[in-house]
Parts: C-alpha cells; sequence; structure tokens
C-alpha cells in the first residue's frame, strides 16, 4: 500500500490487487463486537525520519501516544518486559536465580561454541538457564522447530533490537535497566493500525487508482527476463509495465514462467509458519494492564495474548467489555490447523482461565477465530542458502520487484514494509537503485533519526553501530 499511496501521489496509474478483504496484510484492523481490533499486537515505531515524515503525513493528528507494558508469563508468574534484574531473580526464588546466574558466568568461563543456531546464540550470552526458561519454549512454540534448528540470524535481528536479557544483564552487573532500544512509547493510530493503509487505499483511489480487494493473482507473468503483466484466475492475463509483489515468495517463484528449476528447488526449501488468532470477549473492563503478554509457559499451547482495551479509547468505544486475542502458531499439516472454530475457541477459553487473568468461565461471552497462513518466514538452519540463489533470479527480473515480510522472506516490522514501499515506489518513478533487500539489515544505523511524540516529530542524535 505504501508504493501504491506513493506512485499515486506523483500521478502514476496504479491497481493494487488484494486477497482478502481488507487492506494492510497482517497490520490491518476489523471491526468484532462493536470494537475495533488488529491482528494481534502491531505497535508502530521507527527511528527514520523518512518512515516517520510518511506515517504521519497519513496519520495526521488522528494517534495516540500509548505507554507500553508487556510483560511474560512463566508458570502462572509475570515478569515485566523487557525482564527487570531485582524483579525476575526474586520471583525466580534464591535456587532458580543462582542458577541462572551460575550458568551466565559459566558462559564466560567456558563459552558455548558457536554454531550458526538460535540456542548457541542465546546461551552463549546469557547462559543456559536463562535460555531454557525465557527463550525455549516460547521461540518453539513461534517455529515449530527446536531451537538448535533455527538460525542465528533470528537472534542478531530481534533480540539484538529488544534486548530481552541485556536489561537483565545490566541490571544485575551495572544497577541500570536503561538500553537505547527499549520503546517504552509508542504511536498508535485512533482506528486501529489498518487506519493507515486504508487511508493510503482511499488517496490510491482518489488518485484514479484501483484498489481491488478479494482478488488474488494467480501469478506474474515474465517474457525474456522483463514482466510483462499478471494473470488473475478469473479475469486471465492484464499487462503491466511494472509490479510490486507482497505474494508468499514461495508462491511468487513456484509460478514464474521463465524461472530456473534450480532456483524454483531452493525455494522449496523455505517455508512459512501460520498464525491462529482466537478472540475472546470478556465481561470486564479491567482484565489487566498489559498490551500484551509473551506466554512462555511450556504448559500452555498459546503463545501471545493481546489485551485491545489497553491500546487507545477509541477502539472500544462505551463498551465495557474487553478483547482479548490468544495466539497459536502451526503449520499446513498440523491438526491445529484444521481444528473446528468452536474447539479452538473453547481452548482458548480453558487457556486464558488457567493464566489466571480471568477467574469466573461466566464472564467469557464469545469467540472467534481468524486464520492467517504463512504469516512468519521461518529462519530455519540454512535458510540463506536457499535464499540466495532466489534473490539472484529475482534482481535478474526487469520490472519486478519484491517487498513486504511475506515477498522478501524477511522478519519485518511495520517500519521496515513501509519503508521497503517507499523505496520501490521510487526506482520506479525516478530510477533509483534502492537496494530492497538491505531494509531490515540494520537495526541500529539510521540516515537521519527522528521519533514521532504527542506533538509530532522530533529529532535524534543518529545512532550507527
Amino acid at each position: 500500500m505504501t508504493a501504491a499511496y506513493q506512485l499515486a501521489k506523483a500521478g502514476i496509474s496504479v491497481e493494487v490487487f488484494e486477497a482478502s478483504d481488507a487492506v494492510g496484510g497482517l497490520a490491518r484492523s476489523m471491526k468484532l463486537w462493536g470494537q475495533t481490533v488488529d491482528l494481534g499486537p502491531h505497535r508502530f515505531f521507527s527511528r527514520d525520519r523518512r518512515v516517520n515524515e510518511l506515517w504521519l503525513e497519513v496519520v495526521g493528528d488522528d494517534y495516540r501516544m500509548v505507554d507500553r507494558l508487556t510483560r511474560i508469563l512463566y508458570r502462572r508468574t509475570y515478569f515485566h518486559y523487557p525482564l527487570q534484574a531485582g524483579e525476575a531473580l526474586r520471583k525466580l526464588g534464591p535456587m532458580e536465580a543462582g542458577r541462572c546466574l551460575t550458568a551466565y558466568a559459566r558462559e564466560w568461563v567456558r563459552p558455548t561454541k558457536e554454531e550458526g543456531n538460535f540456542e548457541a546464540w542465546v546461551t552463549r550470552r546469557f547462559g543456559r538457564r536463562l535460555f531454557e526458561i525465557f527463550f525455549k519454549s516460547y521461540s518453539e512454540k513461534l517455529w515449530g522447530i527446536g531451537c538448535d534448528e533455527l538460525d542465528a540470524d533470528f537472534a542478531a535481528q530481534r533480540i539484538k533490537k529488544f534486548s530481552l536479557f541485556e536489561a537483565l544483564k545490566n541490571a544485575a552487573f551495572s544497577g541500570s535497566n536503561a538500553h537505547a532500544t527499549l520503546v517504552d512509547r509508542f504511536a498508535y493510530p485512533i482506528g486501529g493500525t489498518g487506519m493507515v493503509y486504508e487511508r493510503m487505499a482511499e488517496a490510491v483511489r482518489r488518485g484514479g487508482g484501483a484498489v481491488r480487494l478479494r482478488t488474488p493473482v494467480g501469478r506474474v507473468v515474465t517474457e525474456n527476463g522483463r514482466v510483462t503483466g499478471i494473470d488473475l484466475p478469473e479475469e486471465g492475463f492484464r499487462p503491466y509495465d511494472e509490479v510490486i509483489s507482497s505474494m508468499p515468495l514461495t508462491a511468487l517463484v513456484a509460478r514464474l514462467p521463465e524461472a530456473p528449476e534450480a532456483v524454483t528447488a531452493a525455494c522449496r526449501r523455505l517455508t512459512f509458519r501460520n498464525t491462529i488468532l482466537v478472540y475472546l470477549e470478556v465481561a470486564s473492563g479491567d482484565v489487566c494492564r498489559d498490551n500484551w503478554l509473551y506466554v512462555h509457559s511450556p504448559d500452555l499451547l498459546t503463545g501471545r495474548i493481546t489485551n485491545f482495551r489497553n491500546w487507545a479509547p477509541e477502539l472500544y468505544g462505551d463498551s465495557p467489555n474487553t478483547i482479548l486475542a490468544m495466539e497459536y502458531w502451526c503449520n499446513d499439516d498440523e491438526t491445529l490447523w484444521a481444528e473446528e472454530d468452536e474447539a479452538l475457541v473453547a481452548r482458548a477459553k480453558t487457556e486464558l482461565l488457567r493464566t489466571g487473568l480471568v477467574t469466573d468461565p461466566e464472564r467469557v461471552r464469545r469467540g472467534h477465530v481468524v486464520r492467517i497462513p504463512k504469516c512468519y518466514p521461518v529462519y530455519r538452519r540454512g535458510y540463506r542458502d536457499a535464499l540466495a540463489p532466489v534473490e539472484a533470479y529475482l534482481r535478474s527480473v526487469e520490472g519486478l520487484q519484491v517487498i513486504g515480510r511475506y515477498g522478501a522472506f524477511k522478519y519485518n516490522n511495520q517500519d521496515h514494509s513501509v519503508l521497503m514501499g517507499a523505496l520501490a515506489a521510487e526506482n520506479v518513478l525516478s530510477g533509483a537503485d534502492n537496494d530492497l533487500w538491505g531494509v531490515n539489515a540494520d537495526y541500529e544505523t539510521y540516515q537521519e533519526s527522528s521519533r514521532i511524540t504527542d506533538t509530532g516529530l522530533v529529532n535524534e542524535p543518529v545512532s550507527r553501530s
């Protein structure tokens, strides 16, 4: 949507084809039981001035600054996220805290060998026991593979940024919980995170472009190494000079008519993980203070719980009830993916009661299920070897750009995908040679640093890694 928005502003004829019934992808919003909810927690934050200016251009003053409270649930005990050292050690108890600190100290003496996997990366930096308590269960729920099969790239991207245990380490050994990348406040649109992309779609239509919902693209068509258009299942071939694709990379490459067998074979080694969201309406306006919870308890299948009561009051309006989203992850071939909605709602209700967030089952009024295929690109060990020939081939196809979490097989946040879209539009408009594959490769370096506040954009000192 960002790419289309930028192109439409420049007077370019644009058509957007969206397979679902709403724009925004994973960051869309929907109406449910008289309230507005997102597809899980979607916090927008960027220090890139280009991204922030674009976001404010679309949102205007229609946002709130939200104070983030996120906790980790581990065996019915809640830990602040980022962890606070004193609280964590106290709640783990003296015996467990001693094991954690001993295991951490052991890594200084005899570091775990770096083997390119998530487990070794985390253990080397935080100790075996902290890995087992606060990383292993959650990560294996999310990815569906053992942590020794998960590539260290995931840790280097996500944990480096959020510094889950660096806050604990700093507090334990230097007396500070501060870390430059931990964001305690963020800007949130009053109409839900999808409001941004709905407004972009409206701007495209006003500019004479088209945004077609419930219109999946069958395949991108190429000839002699250049894009010629797309095929729609019900309409056939439509010619286009440029195609910007955010469809899952695996689906795109499998259907490209000229893709070499070696490229399609490599692409078959790449996989995505699905998400099931079970929304529960609770007859209470005071379930918890959190925006969302990470569920690390190994005895619960849910991995994350979002509380939409704590984002912006415009979402719930005059409703006295709270909507929670219980998040589950699975593959296409797992029984959970095919489970009936009624069974999923019953499971989510049972697990919610087991967390202790809600104790009276009669307060859980109703449920709603949303299935989202191919949400997370799985960084299985060796994925870069599979991705390299795919990337090289797609770079060679003139007139084709792939972007977003799906399209580029990158674990993007919203700001990364917005930047990808803007840069893709620049490539079309001015013949720029922006490297879209390079977006979301370095979290700590910014061309010009800024942040959104209550009063607008504020400059910050440039941070360099």
